[in-house]
């Protein structure tokens, strides 16, 4: 199937009401436990990178593989950039080749966050990339300081004009979920994400997916999430499986990690309702 573009994959989910994982990837052995996850369960999903990310796995290295898995896969994939907070990154990403590219400002003030994304969004708009972007703020990241975000929920009444002035494509919410482990359980406020649907056309995104139940995640698609971001539960996934098995030669615990990656990631495309959506 050909590479996807993750607007033709998102607007698709929003009109059949399921969620599509995205999932980040540093290895080939990530990329390969998604797409076999995927083409198992016949299932669309989004695959990528960010920019904390980069020094484990160079643009140069990894996008190359995440494409032409892409390209080869059964099943419709798209790549995307996650957090990045740089505009020499963003743009050493469009010419890298991702499909869409998300550009954080919300380390910055609203109307700083406003300016940039919407300057951001011209060029990705000029070279056929779309654009997602973050209002409020999802904790759990750590800037290049050590200073650890707080949550900002998003304003339901801040949304559509967000969107119409910085042409953003895609729109990251904060409604109670957290990047990373959870320190407590989760209490996410469904009844603003469903304020914010209501306001808004374009595709909703949920930062914080791992550590989520699976009631979370099904009352999340039902306000009106189409993306879903995780990372952290692959990692553990993957991690788990080596610690029970520290004989493991290194080819063995490569296949075991991988093994466990894509069993973790079957087990939420299921939850997410995309299996057989492709």
């Amino acid at each position: 199937m050909a590479l996807y573009n993750m607007k033709e994959i998102l607007l698709d989910a929003q009109k059949r009401a399921y969620g599509v994982g995205y999932f980040n990837a540093v290895n080939l052995e990530m990329i390969r436990a998604y797409i076999e996850a995927a083409e198992e369960l016949d299932s669309p999903i989004i695959i990528g990178t960010a920019e904390a990310l980069l020094p484990i796995a160079p643009f140069e290295w990894i996008v190359p593989a995440m494409l032409d898995a892409a390209r080869r896969a059964r099943v419709p994939v798209a790549v995307h950039l996650d957090h990045t907070y740089h505009f020499n990154t963003l743009m050493q990403a469009l010419r890298a080749g991702f499909g869409s590219i998300m550009y954080d400002g919300s380390r910055e003030s609203h109307e700083d966050n406003l300016q940039h994304s919407a300057a951001i969004a011209r060029i990705a708009h000029g070279m056929g990339v779309g654009l997602e972007c973050e209002l409020g703020s999802v904790s759990g990241l750590s800037d290049e300081a050590g200073h650890e975000d707080k949550m900002v929920y998003t304003e339901p009444s801040e949304a559509a004009a967000f969107l119409e002035r910085t042409g953003a494509d895609f729109l990251a919410v904060s409604i109670g979920t957290v990047h990373g482990v959870y320190k407590a359980e989760p209490h996410l406020d469904i009844p603003r994400l469903k304020q914010i649907r209501a306001a808004v056309d374009a595709p909703l995104v949920l930062h914080g997916g791992s550590g989520l139940s699976d009631a979370d995640f099904q009352n999340t698609i039902a306000g009106g999430i189409v993306k879903i971001n995780v990372f952290t539960d692959v990692i553990l996934a993957a991690k788990r499986a080596l610690a029970e098995h520290p004989e493991a030669s290194y080819n063995d615990g490569i296949c075991l990690a991988r093994e466990a990656m894509k069993e973790a990631t079957l087990e939420k495309l299921r939850i997410f309702g995309s299996a057989g959506k492709a």
